[in-house]
């Protein structure tokens, strides 16, 4: 009798075990993003960078013509700075020049074979500057005209090509209001979340001129975890990151390819205050322009030379430095459509 109720217990307790086990065996998330390839399955164990340039030109949306520059020209000069993004195991690169301002996805997706990386392009119009990269066209066209231009490119390509945007780029003038024009830039981009899930960054620099968008987006049914605040690093307040991250947001420090030791500071702020998981980081560097001779470059690569070796000497880990370069952008840059009451 003895030994059978050992046997019952420990067959009780075997059970319970395995109970324990199951429940705390969730299936892990599965995340997709798209690149110049198409859709793809990715994981968070390689090495992105969110925010970066090919080729940018400045001449504004009623100027630029494609036959201002000479793709094998362009990937001659910028070839080099992404071969050498192979020694820092880079797989995916965030290219975040908008239409109108220089995107060419049939460059990039050259780009992307020839250097071996997955690139991203994205969808939307860019309002800074006083609008001068929105074309004359799209000024006066409704919210819901916009957003329909940009649905297209996603479902059925860019340009004429089968190359489908990764996320939505535009711009806004830091204000707070925003001006109506830049109003229905984020309206626009909202429509286009809601529809596609692709994830919305904004160039928009101080941290005044995200609350209005904030605002926006969760009055359209947005959460703003959909949405990346670009150009961070130019907020002097850094409380102001915590409220931002408290919203749920993206926070992009983007400027590594100019500036490292205020970047040091604000991330060891992020660390100590939790809130490193709501952080990107990226150099926003390259990138060749056809109006400029002679070309002049910024690597991609002061993250790995510079930042890193920074960020180790105070105190960060690998965990660390794994959350803002593989966790974070995976997750930034999901495809999912995530409206206001997103878990």
């Amino acid at each position: 009798m003895l030994v059978k109720m050992k046997q019952s217990i420990n067959y009780i307790f075997l059970l319970a075990s395995l109970l324990v086990f199951v429940l705390n065996c969730k299936p892990k998330k599965q995340y997709f993003i798209q690149t110049t390839k198409g859709l793809q399955a990715v994981d968070t164990n390689e090495v992105w960078l969110s925010h970066e340039h090919i080729l940018v030109d400045f001449i504004g949306a009623d100027k630029i013509y494609p036959k201002r520059w000479d793709m094998d020209t362009v990937i001659k000069a910028m070839l080099p700075f992404m071969n050498k993004l192979s020694e820092y195991n880079v797989s995916y690169f965030v290219d975040a020049t908008p239409n109108f301002i220089g995107r060419d996805v049939r460059l990039l997706d050259t780009m992307g074979i020839l250097s071996n990386k997955k690139i991203m392009t994205n969808t939307g119009f860019y309002g800074a500057r006083n609008s001068k990269f929105i074309p004359s066209f799209a000024k006066n066209m409704q919210v819901k005209d916009l957003a329909a231009i940009w649905i297209d490119e996603f479902e059925n390509g860019i340009d004429n090509t089968d190359i489908k945007p990764g996320f939505i780029k535009i711009g806004v003038d830091n204000a707070d209001p925003l001006e109506p024009q830049h109003q229905k830039l984020v309206e626009a981009a909202a429509l286009t979340h809601l529809k596609t899930g692709l994830t919305i960054a904004s160039h928009t620099g101080e941290a005044k001129g995200i609350w209005s968008q904030i605002k926006i987006l969760k009055k359209m049914g947005v959460s703003p975890k959909a949405y990346i605040w670009v150009h961070a690093q130019n907020e002097i307040d850094n409380s102001q990151y915590l409220k931002a991250a408290a919203t749920g947001c993206w926070i992009s420090l983007d400027g590594l390819g100019w500036e490292i030791d205020k970047h040091v500071e604000k991330l060891i702020f992020a660390k100590e205050n939790n809130i490193l998981q709501r952080i990107l980081i990226s150099h926003d560097a390259g990138w060749y322009q056809p109006s400029q001779w002679p070309q002049t470059f910024k690597p991609y690569t002061n993250i790995f030379e510079d930042l890193i070796p920074k960020l180790k000497a105070n105190g960060f880990t690998e965990r660390d430095i794994d959350l803002l370069l593989k966790v974070n952008p995976v997750k930034a840059f999901a495809i999912e459509i995530k409206p206001l009451n997103v878990q």
